[in-house]
């Protein structure tokens, strides 16, 4: 069956829209990338800034610490090289739904803690936290994890190259 190049071009996405899907692949890519390097260079001040949450129980926090910037840094590598992107985005919109969900907690309990996003994290000063800009930043960055789950492809991913590949075979 022959298709015509209309109804090929009907079933592709614009390129605008691959390219803003290239734009928030690497955004995410690059949040989460640093985010993840800083908390694994310091595992420290990864710990002290899970347990400043008060979430999880105590024999859970050194496990959630350790592993956090793992995922963090695995999500990334998926994004920058555009492999398994939609499932990425899935692992970033979740991460960035816990995110959100323990800075409300620790504004909704009153706690004077730092999210450590970016490292350190731990207690504040009252009067210091940052928690409606933090939760903004995260609800912006699974905007675009939602705009990578509805449209994952994009120019320059490995993905793409797979899917062409397939198409020769």
């Amino acid at each position: 069956m022959d298709i015509s190049a209309d109804e090929l071009a009907v079933s592709r996405p614009s390129r605008a829209v691959a390219w803003l899907s290239l734009a928030a692949r690497l955004a995410l890519a690059f949040v989460f990338g640093w985010s993840g390097l800083i908390k694994a260079v310091d595992p420290v001040a990864t710990l002290t800034a899970v347990r400043a949450y008060s979430l999880v129980p105590s024999s859970w926090e050194r496990p959630v610490a350790l592993a956090l910037p793992w995922v963090e840094l695995a999500v990334a590598v998926l994004l920058l090289v555009g492999l398994a992107v939609r499932l990425a985005a899935v692992g970033s919109a979740l991460l960035l739904a816990m995110f959100i969900a323990g800075v409300a907690s620790a504004a909704a309990r009153g706690l004077s803690i730092d999210c450590g996003c970016f490292g350190d994290g731990g207690q504040v000063a009252p009067g210091e936290t940052r928690y409606t800009e933090e939760i903004l930043r995260d609800v912006g960055l699974a905007l675009l994890a939602a705009f990578l789950i509805w449209r994952p492809r994009s120019p320059v991913s490995a993905d793409g190259a797979l899917i062409k590949a397939g198409d020769r075979a």
